[in-house]
């Protein structure tokens, strides 16, 4: 029997561990609703056309794709772009063929000895296509000119043909060669490629695709990355029934085929909240605000938000003489906290950028100050940069905003490495991070201004934001923090004798959830230590015992099972005692 296993990076979540994650999903949606915000859901599968092209090159690595229904062999056979590399590929091995016929009729012309050897030498030649394309006058593609030279090395088919073996096994001679071999070739051209050897062809070809070609011809869709792509896709879809500025909130899974490690899943939550449809950063400062009362909510108080901007990004990259390698320049940027500053600079050094240019744009990274300081440094570093400008114009005004609020920037800082990998960010971008813990950023987020343009909707500004609830409850069960009450699932347990008290115990706790008071009745006929064991195990904050006597005089025997205190409850005052004892 095979032992059961989950997929890499999923877990399994039991009832506790699930009580607590309500507690950080009502917390999160309950400020949400507070600030205006609307519930929305999307589909868990998206067509790959939505989701390819929007999270830069790393980004679509990382998407889950869905095999189509059915024989997906068959499928990719019939692809079209498919059935083009096929036809290269014939026409292309055609071609090897015919031209190593005029080279050996050459090489048998003039060579008088009959080495057979020399021969097989020549069809193994690396280079035999590209004599084959000189001589003929035809251009072949070089990923066709290697695959046909694996073939003619290493399948059977070819090597069954092969000449040299073939001249050495039959005894051809010279005089008969010709013919024999022009009839040998000819049948293999005519017949066999085209008939004989079509599946074998077809096989080999698949064998060579490299696995985004192949994903791309028998997959049209996968797994949703993030939500906010396919919150652009519904806005665009849905732009004449939705209001602008619209806000919405989305709480659903995602996956990423990401190395699974501590604080990183395949499989996890995100808590969005977005807005589209406006460009005021009030929006900006919101999103502070939000998080501020998120982590209020949850209890969490060491933090910091930090935030920058593209705009003073785009800057450092014009400063460094790289606009040109911009989204290199962001990507190798946004791992400086993963992999260290010599690292990213020679991730930098790969993409291309001069060292000059990295030199300059890690002298400004490592400047050291408070806000003030650092923003006074970059106005004289962006004197003549508009990006840069625009940047630290947007920041301030953020700042601005929430002293209008009646708020602090207290754990807000001026990160300068703050990059962000995912491309379509264009304006402010946030990151949070809990201080005292060893888990990466909890939530993330930022403005961009034509995600809904890649779907035909241009010059629709949005700014969004959201919590990773993984690492949160990571965060959050390392600090301890989690309140008592998250762990209590149910609140009442009816315990009983027999069969005639257990009934009596139905009414009781009918009327208990009918106040809104979780209750279970145990539900087998049990000695009322069993009972009892099963509230401890599960709990229970209070357990409500019935014999006989309770039945006759309505006095319930109400005990507390964190305190152990007992007492005897009317029936009347029972809802009244629980709730007040509860709180």
């Amino acid at each position: 029997m095979e032992k059961p296993t989950l997929p890499r990076g999923t877990r399994d979540f039991g009832p506790v561990q699930m009580a607590k994650r309500q507690f950080i999903f009502n917390t999160i949606r309950q400020v949400f609703q507070k600030y205006g915000f609307q519930p929305l859901e999307t589909p868990a599968m998206e067509n790959l056309t939505t989701l390819t092209g929007k999270y830069g090159e790393e980004g679509d690595q990382l998407l889950f794709r869905i095999l189509d229904s059915g024989e997906f062999f068959k499928k990719l056979k019939s692809d079209e772009n498919f059935v083009q590399l096929s036809r290269e590929f014939i026409r292309a091995l055609e071609l090897a063929l015919r031209y190593l016929i005029e080279v050996i009729e050459f090489e048998l012309e003039f060579n008088s000895t009959h080495d057979w050897s020399k021969i097989k030498t020549i069809i193994e030649r690396d280079d035999i296509l590209n004599q084959a394309q000189a001589f003929h006058g035809r251009d072949i593609r070089s990923s066709i000119k290697s695959l046909v030279i694996d073939f003619i090395k290493t399948e059977s088919v070819v090597t069954s043909f092969n000449l040299a073996d073939f001249f050495i096994r039959t005894g051809i001679s010279r005089e008969d060669f010709v013919k024999k071999i022009e009839h040998h070739f000819q049948q293999f051209i005519d017949i066999g490629i085209q008939k004989g050897y079509g599946k074998i062809l077809d096989n080999f070809i698949v064998a060579n695709l490299t696995s985004k070609e192949v994903s791309n011809m028998i997959s049209e869709k996968g797994l949703r990355y993030d939500l906010t792509v396919p919150f652009a896709r519904y806005v665009v879809m849905n732009r004449h029934e939705i209001t602008f500025p619209f806000k919405r909130y989305q709480i659903q899974p995602v996956w990423r085929a990401d190395n699974p490690q501590r604080g990183r899943y395949r499989e996890f939550y995100q808590c969005d909240a977005d807005v589209v449809g406006t460009n005021s950063l009030i929006c900006e400062a919101e999103i502070i605000l939000m998080i501020r009362e998120v982590f209020k909510g949850l209890g969490i108080q060491n933090f910091t938000i930090k935030i920058n901007h593209r705009g003073i990004l785009s800057g450092l990259a014009e400063i460094a003489g790289a606009r040109e390698k911009e989204s290199s320049l962001f990507v190798a940027i946004d791992k400086l906290d993963k992999i260290g500053p010599e690292k990213v600079k020679e991730e930098l050094q790969n993409r291309g950028l001069a060292s000059q240019s990295i030199g300059q744009v890690f002298d400004i990274l490592n400047f050291k100050g408070n806000t003030s300081e650092k923003m006074a440094f970059l106005r004289q570093k962006f004197e003549t940069i508009e990006s840069g400008q625009k940047g630290l114009s947007d920041f301030a005004e953020v700042l601005n905003l929430l002293k209008s609020h009646g708020a602090s920037d207290d754990q807000v800082e001026f990160d300068l490495t703050l990059a962000r990998g995912l491309s379509y960010y264009t304006g402010c971008i946030f990151e949070v991070k809990i201080n005292d813990v060893s888990i990466g950023s909890v939530s993330g987020g930022g403005r961009y201004d034509n995600l809904t343009g890649v779907f035909g909707m241009p010059g629709v500004s949005g700014v969004g934001f959201s919590f990773g609830v993984d690492r949160l409850y990571d965060a959050m069960e390392e600090l301890n923090i989690f309140p008592q009450a998250t762990m209590q699932l149910t609140e009442v347990l009816v315990a009983h004798f027999d069969e005639a008290t257990r009934n009596f115990g139905l009414q009781i706790a009918a009327k208990l959830r009918s106040e809104g008071i979780s209750t279970e009745v145990y539900p087998d006929l049990v000695k009322i230590k069993k009972q009892l064991e099963f509230a401890d195990k599960k709990k229970v904050k209070f357990t409500v015992v019935i014999g006989a006597d309770e039945m006759k005089t309505q006095l319930l025997s109400v005990k507390n099972m964190q305190t152990g205190d007992q007492q005897k409850i009317h029936i009347n005052d029972l809802v009244q005692h629980i709730k007040k004892t509860s709180l």
